[in-house]
């Protein structure tokens, strides 16, 4: 017996679109964002699959995805509400612009900030410090609730995702560092009882 994982990244935020870093600030989905997650649940809703549940961080940016999500499969399981799930802090970093951060810091510096596996930002999270959190809630809520079968979905963000991949797939630090998340696009995972991955696709 196997179960469905989707992973979904938000849909494009206001702060993606202005090119800040977002990080655990509360911003909401753009209107391009908006439009991402209605595509991505329509793409979703075509599978014509039940879900017993769904999880999201406590950001209002992965919250509405997966309500709009939602509203496109007409379906409304368990919802589940973690910070456990949120993106990665940025700390020092976080609200101001990319480009002149880049000014600031030198290219250097701030690609290795965000490149890195373990090296953060100024009072912020490395994506090994994102993963430390997300990982013990994903292999309890989420991958036990796979390996018995059910479907579920998940509305997070591109790091809290990257960490869930890295396990998934046995990716090394290297390799999850140069794996774009794209906003919206819905990633479909087959899991089975043993919790190995059968097959994997982006829809």
């Amino acid at each position: 017996m196997s179960g469905v994982l989707i992973l979904v990244r938000h849909g494009q935020s206001q702060w993606n679109l202005e090119n800040r870093f977002t990080g655990w600030v509360d911003v909401d989905l753009s209107p391009q964002g908006e439009k991402e997650a209605k595509e991505a649940g329509r793409l979703i809703s075509g599978l014509g699959m039940k879900w017993v549940s769904a999880h999201t961080s406590r950001l209002l940016r992965a919250k509405k995805t997966l309500d709009i999500v939602l509203d496109e499969v007409k379906q409304r399981p368990a919802i589940w509400e973690d910070s456990a799930l949120n993106e990665r802090h940025y700390g020092e970093l976080q609200g101001l612009d990319k480009d002149e951060t880049r000014k600031k810091y030198g290219q250097e510096q701030v690609h290795l900030w965000r490149r890195s596996f373990d090296v953060p930002p100024p009072g912020g999270e490395c994506l090994a410090d994102t993963a430390k959190r997300s990982l013990p809630y994903f292999k309890e809520y989420i991958l036990k609730s796979c390996m018995k079968g059910e479907n579920v979905l998940v509305a997070a963000h591109g790091n809290s995702i990257r960490a869930i991949v890295m396990d998934l797939e046995g990716l090394s630090p290297e390799e999850i560092l140069k794996l774009e998340i794209e906003t919206g696009r819905p990633y479909l995972y087959e899991i089975s009882s043993s919790g190995e991955v059968l097959s994997k696709k982006a829809l």
